[in-house]
């Protein structure tokens, strides 16, 4: 009955859990079933998840166990009485009100999956549950989960790796990050209010968080946040972060902000190349127009075609046994995650990228990840593509 904890846990739809409910009482609602959730689910958590929520859980419960003229667990009734009278239905969404997730990768079975020493890994994050009116950055979106997925199901990838995100949200990247001991975990986001509740989310992983950029020795549960606005960020804070491996999930929806997040990305993976000419007056050397190119494929582009077997060469290897993992090539490369929610902003972004002298080629199918994530109906990772950026 674990995934229907994890999915109460991570308050997916009520919907799905009455489905993962029916699972493990073979087709119903049974007693087992419901002793199940008053021990583990509600008396247990009760004060950790959203009154309002668990309120509407209990109320299509009740309901379930009624048609299918069952007996309803006492202690079920008694919390749903003492709901309804004690909240509003208008409390379930209130503003930009912060409530409590917790979101459970499951590792699956298997000598060759690489679980790090750990069968589950449970990440409690306080998010929004207001995704769409100017609270975006605190919501947990289906790329950051495939973005998560990824570094768990490919730690050989990123462990031992300084690690830097564009963008964070509520951090769950990085506490991936920071589980498959990454050497170095640096997250940013331009938003103060996002930053400041990422900050919250890493003291509830147990990470220590570190504000300022530093060479002293490095502490394994140490996360370092940065405040960086795209438009403002200098050539000279870019300079210190020196990451091997550069982070995004759904950062290019808005084209205003493209030519900001290439000229970091262009600086970040080639930073000699790009210091500009003294006296040139050429910001960082680039030219950052958006221009029509050639060389797409299915809106992909792929840049040179010399790139295609470098590229392939750094990609995992998955046996019949389980995985083995190529190691990365000398330099930087950054792993974006998106869902393509216009082409026309895609096709920009690709476009920028090639004026700044980088090639992004898409690795969703070679990199798949594990469905760590079985329990969350309402994630859909079809729609999430990857893809690696680097130096032409």
């Amino acid at each position: 009955m674990s995934p229907l904890l994890s999915a109460l846990l991570s308050m997916e739809p009520t919907d799905s859990l009455i489905a993962l409910a029916r699972v493990c009482g073979g087709g119903l609602v049974t007693g087992e079933v419901q002793r199940f959730v008053w021990d583990h689910c509600i008396a247990k958590d009760a004060g950790k998840l959203h009154a309002p929520y668990l309120k509407k859980f209990l109320k299509k419960l009740i309901a379930e166990v009624e048609l299918n003229h069952g007996d309803v667990l006492d202690e079920l009734y008694e919390q749903y009485a003492h709901f309804m009278a004690s909240l509003k239905d208008s409390d379930f969404e209130k503003g930009n009100a912060r409530v409590f997730k917790c979101i459970s990768f499951l590792f699956p079975d298997g000598n060759g999956f690489n679980s790090c020493d750990s069968r589950k890994l449970m990440a409690p994050l306080q998010c929004s549950l207001n995704m769409l009116e100017g609270d975006t950055g605190c919501s947990i979106w289906p790329s950051s989960l495939f973005l998560s997925e990824c570094i768990l199901s490919f730690p050989e990838l990123f462990s031992n790796k300084s690690c830097f995100e564009v963008g964070s949200g509520v951090g769950l990247v990085g506490i991936c990050l920071a589980h498959v001991k990454a050497s170095k975990v640096i997250l940013s986001d331009g938003d103060l209010s996002t930053l400041a509740n990422m900050k919250v989310n890493l003291g509830l992983n147990h990470f220590s968080v570190e504000t300022v950029m530093s060479e002293t020795t490095e502490d394994p549960n140490m996360v370092k946040c940065l405040h960086m606005p795209w438009e403002s960020v200098s050539e000279s804070e870019l300079q210190n972060l020196k990451p091997d491996i550069i982070l995004g999930a759904d950062v290019i929806y808005d084209p205003v902000c493209l030519p900001h997040l290439v000229r970091i990305l262009a600086f970040l993976l080639n930073p000699k190349k790009l210091y500009p000419e003294k006296g040139s007056g050429n910001h960082l050397g680039l030219s950052l127009e958006s221009k029509c190119t050639d060389g797409k494929v299915n809106g992909t582009h792929q840049g040179s075609t010399d790139n295609g077997d470098k590229f392939q060469a750094l990609l995992p290897k998955r046996t019949e046994n389980g995985a083995t993992y190529a190691g990365l090539k000398k330099g930087s490369m950054a792993f974006i995650a998106t869902v393509i929610r216009k082409i026309e902003t895609f096709d920009k972004f690709c476009a920028l990228l090639d004026s700044a002298n980088l090639t992004i080629k898409d690795l969703t199918d070679s990199l798949r990840p594990f469905n760590l994530l079985p329990y969350m109906h309402s994630y859909d990772r079809t729609g999430v593509r990857l893809f690696a950026i680097s130096c032409k």
